[in-house]
């Protein structure tokens, strides 16, 4: 698989864990040897995988946890490094992601990921909830 579809499956591995609120997944597609980080909206950074894995955890289970979709995703590639920026279509409104993974054991694990508020992409509506009915 050529590297830059291997790492977009990566990114939507990272966002289907979001989407099913599937608390393992999301803990698979995180690298365990290279140090991770996570800066959420409105959060302060985490830099402890532990710390960062408690914190998708609250997310995941919370009763009012978001619909999550990931739209035109952008890759590069860079040996054993990989950065994908994609806007995040939420029901509340729409973000701008960074997601950084680097290879271990063979395939592309997240050890970066950063979201913050953005105008909606050009091909969205400017109601996010218009684009989830």
């Amino acid at each position: 698989m050529p590297e830059h579809a291997a790492v977009l499956f990566a990114n939507d591995a990272f966002y289907l864990a979001f989407c099913n609120r599937d608390v393992d997944a999301m803990d698979a597609i995180w690298a365990r040897e290279t140090p991770v980080t996570c800066v959420h909206p409105g959060w302060d950074p985490l830099s402890d995988r532990d710390e960062v894995m408690e914190s998708w955890e609250a997310i995941l289970t919370s009763p009012t946890a978001t619909h999550i979709t990931c739209k035109n995703p952008t890759v590069r590639v860079f040996g054993d490094f990989a950065c994908v920026i994609c806007h995040e279509v939420l029901d509340q409104g729409f973000l701008v992601a960074t997601n950084l993974f680097v290879i271990e054991d063979g395939q592309w694990k997240i050890i970066h990921h950063q979201a913050g508020a953005a105008p909606p992409p050009e091909d969205e509506e400017s109601d996010p909830l218009d684009t989830m009915q």
